[in-house]
Protein backbone atom coordinates (compact mmCIF):
# COMPACT_ATOMS: atom_id res chain seq x y z
CA UNK A 1 0.00 0.00 0.00
CA UNK A 2 2.80 2.37 0.93
CA UNK A 3 4.51 1.66 -2.41
CA UNK A 4 1.33 2.54 -4.30
CA UNK A 5 0.92 5.70 -2.25
CA UNK A 6 4.52 6.68 -2.98
CA UNK A 7 3.96 6.22 -6.74
CA UNK A 8 0.79 8.30 -6.58
CA UNK A 9 2.60 11.12 -4.80
CA UNK A 10 5.45 10.94 -7.34
CA UNK A 11 3.03 11.14 -10.28
CA UNK A 12 1.23 14.10 -8.68
CA UNK A 13 4.54 15.92 -8.16
CA UNK A 14 5.50 15.23 -11.77
CA UNK A 15 2.16 16.60 -12.98
CA UNK A 16 2.72 19.82 -10.98
CA UNK A 17 6.26 20.20 -12.34
CA UNK A 18 6.39 22.67 -15.28
CA UNK A 19 6.87 20.81 -18.53
CA UNK A 20 8.95 21.79 -21.50
CA UNK A 21 6.57 22.87 -24.22
CA UNK A 22 7.95 23.33 -27.72
CA UNK A 23 6.07 25.32 -30.35
CA UNK A 24 4.07 23.11 -32.64
CA UNK A 25 2.82 23.29 -36.20
CA UNK A 26 4.13 23.09 -39.74
CA UNK A 27 5.06 26.79 -39.79
CA UNK A 28 7.45 26.60 -36.82
CA UNK A 29 10.63 25.16 -38.44
CA UNK A 30 11.17 28.15 -40.75
CA UNK A 31 11.17 30.53 -37.77
CA UNK A 32 13.75 28.40 -35.97
CA UNK A 33 15.92 28.02 -39.07
CA UNK A 34 15.81 31.77 -39.74
CA UNK A 35 16.80 32.57 -36.15
CA UNK A 36 19.72 30.12 -36.34
CA UNK A 37 20.83 31.48 -39.72
CA UNK A 38 20.95 35.08 -38.50
CA UNK A 39 22.76 33.96 -35.34
CA UNK A 40 25.53 32.19 -37.23
CA UNK A 41 25.76 34.58 -40.18
CA UNK A 42 28.50 36.76 -38.60
CA UNK A 43 30.52 33.63 -37.86
CA UNK A 44 30.38 32.37 -41.46
CA UNK A 45 30.60 35.74 -43.20
CA UNK A 46 31.73 38.63 -40.98
CA UNK A 47 29.85 41.80 -41.77
CA UNK A 48 26.81 39.99 -43.20
CA UNK A 49 24.58 41.65 -40.59
CA UNK A 50 26.03 45.12 -40.93
CA UNK A 51 23.79 48.00 -41.84
CA UNK A 52 25.09 48.10 -45.39
CA UNK A 53 24.64 44.35 -45.86
CA UNK A 54 21.08 44.39 -44.55
CA UNK A 55 20.11 47.42 -46.60
CA UNK A 56 21.26 45.62 -49.76
CA UNK A 57 19.67 42.30 -48.82
CA UNK A 58 16.22 43.36 -47.58
CA UNK A 59 14.94 44.87 -50.88
CA UNK A 60 15.68 41.62 -52.71
CA UNK A 61 14.03 39.69 -49.87
CA UNK A 62 10.96 41.90 -50.32
CA UNK A 63 10.80 41.11 -54.04
CA UNK A 64 10.99 37.39 -53.29
CA UNK A 65 8.25 37.80 -50.68
CA UNK A 66 5.93 39.26 -53.33
CA UNK A 67 6.68 36.50 -55.84
CA UNK A 68 6.32 33.81 -53.15
CA UNK A 69 2.99 35.25 -52.01
CA UNK A 70 1.69 34.89 -55.56
CA UNK A 71 3.00 31.34 -55.73
CA UNK A 72 1.38 30.58 -52.36
CA UNK A 73 -2.05 31.56 -53.72
CA UNK A 74 -1.62 29.03 -56.52
CA UNK A 75 -0.20 26.26 -54.33
CA UNK A 76 -3.04 26.73 -51.85
CA UNK A 77 -5.34 25.67 -54.69
CA UNK A 78 -3.23 22.56 -55.45
CA UNK A 79 -1.47 24.11 -58.42
CA UNK A 80 2.01 25.28 -59.30
CA UNK A 81 3.01 28.28 -61.38
CA UNK A 82 6.03 28.35 -63.69
CA UNK A 83 5.09 31.63 -65.36
CA UNK A 84 6.77 33.80 -62.71
CA UNK A 85 9.74 34.91 -64.89
CA UNK A 86 7.52 35.87 -67.82
CA UNK A 87 5.07 37.89 -65.73
CA UNK A 88 7.90 39.71 -63.93
CA UNK A 89 9.74 40.46 -67.18
CA UNK A 90 6.60 41.76 -68.88
CA UNK A 91 5.74 44.08 -65.99
CA UNK A 92 9.33 45.34 -65.94
CA UNK A 93 9.00 46.09 -69.65
CA UNK A 94 5.87 48.15 -69.00
CA UNK A 95 7.79 50.09 -66.35
CA UNK A 96 10.77 50.83 -68.59
CA UNK A 97 10.47 50.25 -72.36
CA UNK A 98 6.76 50.73 -73.09
CA UNK A 99 6.52 54.38 -71.93
CA UNK A 100 9.59 55.12 -74.03
CA UNK A 101 8.13 53.49 -77.14
CA UNK A 102 4.50 54.63 -76.86
CA UNK A 103 4.67 57.88 -74.93
CA UNK A 104 2.19 56.59 -72.36
CA UNK A 105 2.37 58.14 -68.88
CA UNK A 106 4.34 55.92 -66.54
CA UNK A 107 1.41 55.43 -64.17
CA UNK A 108 -0.83 54.21 -67.01
CA UNK A 109 1.87 51.92 -68.36
CA UNK A 110 2.57 50.48 -64.91
CA UNK A 111 -1.12 49.72 -64.36
CA UNK A 112 -1.26 48.05 -67.76
CA UNK A 113 1.72 45.93 -66.76
CA UNK A 114 -0.04 44.80 -63.58
CA UNK A 115 -3.21 44.04 -65.52
CA UNK A 116 -1.21 42.09 -68.09
CA UNK A 117 0.21 39.90 -65.31
CA UNK A 118 -3.25 39.32 -63.86
CA UNK A 119 -4.67 38.59 -67.32
CA UNK A 120 -1.96 36.01 -67.98
CA UNK A 121 -2.80 34.35 -64.69
CA UNK A 122 -6.50 34.43 -65.50
CA UNK A 123 -5.90 32.66 -68.80
CA UNK A 124 -3.82 30.03 -67.02
CA UNK A 125 -6.55 29.53 -64.45
CA UNK A 126 -9.19 28.98 -67.11
CA UNK A 127 -6.98 26.51 -68.97
CA UNK A 128 -6.23 24.55 -65.81
CA UNK A 129 -9.65 24.62 -64.15
CA UNK A 130 -12.06 24.67 -67.09
CA UNK A 131 -10.12 22.63 -69.63
CA UNK A 132 -8.23 20.32 -67.30
CA UNK A 133 -4.77 21.14 -68.64
CA UNK A 134 -1.98 20.26 -66.19
CA UNK A 135 -0.84 23.34 -64.26
CA UNK A 136 2.85 22.95 -65.05
CA UNK A 137 2.06 22.63 -68.79
CA UNK A 138 -0.23 25.66 -68.90
CA UNK A 139 2.03 27.87 -66.80
CA UNK A 140 5.19 26.88 -68.66
CA UNK A 141 3.46 27.60 -71.99
CA UNK A 142 2.28 31.00 -70.73
CA UNK A 143 5.79 31.78 -69.50
CA UNK A 144 7.16 31.06 -72.97
CA UNK A 145 4.55 33.31 -74.57
CA UNK A 146 5.25 36.18 -72.15
CA UNK A 147 9.01 35.91 -72.64
CA UNK A 148 8.44 35.93 -76.42
CA UNK A 149 6.36 39.11 -76.13
CA UNK A 150 9.06 40.74 -74.02
CA UNK A 151 11.79 39.89 -76.51
CA UNK A 152 9.69 41.07 -79.45
CA UNK A 153 8.87 44.45 -77.91
CA UNK A 154 12.29 45.12 -76.42
CA UNK A 155 14.27 43.73 -79.39
CA UNK A 156 16.66 42.43 -76.75
CA UNK A 157 17.69 45.88 -75.50
CA UNK A 158 16.86 47.00 -71.95
CA UNK A 159 15.66 50.44 -70.94
CA UNK A 160 15.91 52.51 -67.77
CA UNK A 161 13.15 53.06 -65.24
CA UNK A 162 11.76 56.48 -64.45
CA UNK A 163 14.02 58.25 -61.90
CA UNK A 164 11.06 59.08 -59.64
CA UNK A 165 9.98 55.45 -59.44
CA UNK A 166 13.56 54.34 -58.89
CA UNK A 167 13.89 56.87 -56.09
CA UNK A 168 10.91 55.28 -54.34
CA UNK A 169 12.16 51.73 -54.89
CA UNK A 170 15.64 52.50 -53.59
CA UNK A 171 14.44 54.80 -50.80
CA UNK A 172 13.66 54.04 -47.20
CA UNK A 173 11.52 55.24 -44.30
CA UNK A 174 13.44 55.58 -41.03
CA UNK A 175 16.16 53.28 -42.47
CA UNK A 176 13.54 50.64 -43.41
CA UNK A 177 13.56 50.03 -47.19
CA UNK A 178 10.34 51.07 -48.94
CA UNK A 179 10.16 47.73 -50.76
CA UNK A 180 10.21 45.90 -47.44
CA UNK A 181 7.37 48.07 -46.16
CA UNK A 182 5.31 47.21 -49.25
CA UNK A 183 6.01 43.49 -48.76
CA UNK A 184 5.11 43.57 -45.06
CA UNK A 185 1.83 45.37 -45.77
CA UNK A 186 0.84 42.82 -48.42
CA UNK A 187 1.80 39.91 -46.15
CA UNK A 188 -0.34 41.37 -43.34
CA UNK A 189 -3.31 41.91 -45.65
CA UNK A 190 -3.04 38.40 -47.10
CA UNK A 191 -2.74 36.82 -43.66
CA UNK A 192 -5.74 38.76 -42.38
CA UNK A 193 -7.86 37.88 -45.40
CA UNK A 194 -7.11 34.17 -45.07
CA UNK A 195 -7.65 33.96 -41.33
CA UNK A 196 -10.33 36.55 -40.62
CA UNK A 197 -12.45 37.11 -43.71
CA UNK A 198 -15.19 34.81 -44.97
CA UNK A 199 -13.78 35.02 -48.49
CA UNK A 200 -10.33 34.00 -47.31
CA UNK A 201 -11.56 31.07 -45.22
CA UNK A 202 -13.59 29.82 -48.15
CA UNK A 203 -10.55 30.15 -50.38
CA UNK A 204 -8.51 27.95 -48.03
CA UNK A 205 -11.39 25.47 -47.69
CA UNK A 206 -11.63 25.07 -51.45
CA UNK A 207 -7.91 24.40 -51.65
CA UNK A 208 -8.09 21.81 -48.88
CA UNK A 209 -11.01 19.88 -50.39
CA UNK A 210 -12.65 21.19 -53.59
CA UNK A 211 -15.25 18.40 -53.68
CA UNK A 212 -16.44 19.12 -50.13
CA UNK A 213 -16.50 22.85 -50.89
CA UNK A 214 -18.79 22.23 -53.86
CA UNK A 215 -21.13 20.18 -51.69
CA UNK A 216 -21.33 23.14 -49.32
CA UNK A 217 -22.39 25.38 -52.20
CA UNK A 218 -19.09 27.15 -52.82
CA UNK A 219 -18.04 28.01 -56.36
CA UNK A 220 -14.77 26.15 -56.20
CA UNK A 221 -13.80 26.88 -59.81
CA UNK A 222 -14.01 30.62 -59.23
CA UNK A 223 -11.63 30.47 -56.30
CA UNK A 224 -9.22 28.23 -58.20
CA UNK A 225 -9.13 30.50 -61.26
CA UNK A 226 -8.75 33.62 -59.12
CA UNK A 227 -5.67 32.12 -57.42
CA UNK A 228 -3.76 32.21 -60.72
CA UNK A 229 -4.99 35.74 -61.49
CA UNK A 230 -3.90 37.07 -58.08
CA UNK A 231 -0.61 35.21 -58.48
CA UNK A 232 0.01 36.86 -61.86
CA UNK A 233 -0.78 40.27 -60.35
CA UNK A 234 1.75 39.76 -57.55
CA UNK A 235 4.45 38.51 -59.95
CA UNK A 236 3.90 41.60 -62.07
CA UNK A 237 4.16 43.85 -59.01
CA UNK A 238 7.41 42.13 -58.04
CA UNK A 239 8.80 42.62 -61.55
CA UNK A 240 7.78 46.26 -61.68
CA UNK A 241 9.39 47.06 -58.31
CA UNK A 242 12.52 45.07 -59.12
CA UNK A 243 12.94 46.96 -62.39
CA UNK A 244 12.58 50.25 -60.54
CA UNK A 245 15.12 49.16 -57.93
CA UNK A 246 17.69 48.01 -60.49
CA UNK A 247 17.07 51.15 -62.62
CA UNK A 248 18.26 49.44 -65.83
CA UNK A 249 17.14 45.84 -65.40
CA UNK A 250 18.01 42.82 -67.46
CA UNK A 251 15.37 41.82 -69.99
CA UNK A 252 14.83 38.46 -68.27
CA UNK A 253 15.15 39.70 -64.71
CA UNK A 254 12.68 37.16 -63.27
CA UNK A 255 14.48 33.93 -64.15
CA UNK A 256 15.94 33.41 -60.68
CA UNK A 257 12.52 33.73 -59.04
CA UNK A 258 10.83 30.76 -60.70
CA UNK A 259 12.16 28.05 -58.38
CA UNK A 260 13.00 30.29 -55.42
CA UNK A 261 9.35 31.36 -55.13
CA UNK A 262 8.29 27.71 -54.92
CA UNK A 263 11.08 26.98 -52.43
CA UNK A 264 9.93 29.83 -50.18
CA UNK A 265 6.36 28.53 -50.13
CA UNK A 266 7.42 24.96 -49.34
CA UNK A 267 9.99 26.10 -46.78
CA UNK A 268 7.28 28.23 -45.18
CA UNK A 269 5.27 25.12 -44.35
CA UNK A 270 2.61 25.22 -47.07
CA UNK A 271 1.37 21.92 -48.42
CA UNK A 272 1.75 21.19 -52.12
CA UNK A 273 -1.51 19.26 -51.81
CA UNK A 274 -3.31 22.53 -51.12
CA UNK A 275 -5.26 24.13 -48.31
CA UNK A 276 -2.73 24.86 -45.58
CA UNK A 277 -0.65 28.00 -46.06
CA UNK A 278 0.67 30.95 -44.07
CA UNK A 279 1.53 34.29 -45.63
CA UNK A 280 3.70 35.24 -42.65
CA UNK A 281 5.68 31.97 -42.73
CA UNK A 282 6.11 32.34 -46.50
CA UNK A 283 7.51 35.84 -45.98
CA UNK A 284 9.92 34.58 -43.31
CA UNK A 285 11.03 31.78 -45.65
CA UNK A 286 11.74 34.34 -48.39
CA UNK A 287 13.83 36.33 -45.92
CA UNK A 288 15.66 33.14 -44.93
CA UNK A 289 16.50 32.20 -48.53
CA UNK A 290 17.72 35.69 -49.40
CA UNK A 291 19.95 35.90 -46.34
CA UNK A 292 21.22 32.37 -46.99
CA UNK A 293 22.22 33.35 -50.52
CA UNK A 294 23.96 36.45 -49.25
CA UNK A 295 25.91 34.54 -46.58
CA UNK A 296 26.99 31.80 -48.99
CA UNK A 297 27.99 34.40 -51.58
CA UNK A 298 29.91 36.44 -48.99
CA UNK A 299 31.72 33.28 -47.92
CA UNK A 300 33.12 33.03 -51.47
CA UNK A 301 31.17 29.96 -52.56
CA UNK A 302 30.49 29.30 -56.23
CA UNK A 303 26.98 29.41 -57.70
CA UNK A 304 26.86 25.62 -57.77
CA UNK A 305 27.53 25.52 -54.02
CA UNK A 306 24.77 28.08 -53.44
CA UNK A 307 22.28 25.86 -55.25
CA UNK A 308 23.41 22.79 -53.31
CA UNK A 309 23.04 24.64 -50.01
CA UNK A 310 19.52 25.75 -50.96
CA UNK A 311 18.57 22.18 -51.88
CA UNK A 312 20.01 20.81 -48.62
CA UNK A 313 18.19 23.38 -46.51
CA UNK A 314 14.92 22.76 -48.31
CA UNK A 315 15.27 19.01 -47.76
CA UNK A 316 16.04 19.60 -44.08
CA UNK A 317 12.94 21.77 -43.70
CA UNK A 318 10.75 19.06 -45.24
CA UNK A 319 12.24 16.47 -42.87
CA UNK A 320 11.69 18.71 -39.83
CA UNK A 321 8.04 19.10 -40.75
CA UNK A 322 7.64 15.33 -40.42
CA UNK A 323 9.28 15.13 -36.99
CA UNK A 324 6.63 14.87 -34.22
CA UNK A 325 7.87 17.79 -32.13
CA UNK A 326 4.99 17.39 -29.69
CA UNK A 327 6.45 14.06 -28.59
CA UNK A 328 9.81 15.54 -27.57
CA UNK A 329 8.64 17.09 -24.25
CA UNK A 330 7.02 13.80 -23.21
CA UNK A 331 10.20 11.89 -24.04
CA UNK A 332 12.33 14.34 -22.08
CA UNK A 333 9.99 14.11 -19.09
CA UNK A 334 10.05 10.32 -19.31
CA UNK A 335 13.83 10.25 -19.40
CA UNK A 336 14.04 12.47 -16.30
CA UNK A 337 11.59 10.24 -14.46
CA UNK A 338 13.61 7.13 -15.33
CA UNK A 339 16.83 8.74 -14.14
CA UNK A 340 15.27 9.18 -10.75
Amino acid sequence: MSLGLHESVQRAAQARRPRLRLPRGPFVPVWAMTAVLFAISPLIAPGSLSGAALSSMLPFAAILVLAALGQAFVITQRGIDLSVPGAMALAALFATKVPELTGLPLAVSAVLGLLAGAAGGLVIGVLVVRFGIAAFVATLAMNTILIGVVLEISKGFPASANPAVSAFATGSLWTVPNLLIVAVILVAITQWLRRRSVLGRRFVSVGANPAAARLLGMRAEGYQVSAYAVGGLLYALAGLLLAAYLRTPDILLGNTYQLSSIAAVVLGGSLLTGGMSSAVATGVAALFLTQLNQVVLAAGAATSIQLLVQAAVLALAVVLRRVPLSAIPRRLSGNRAKSR
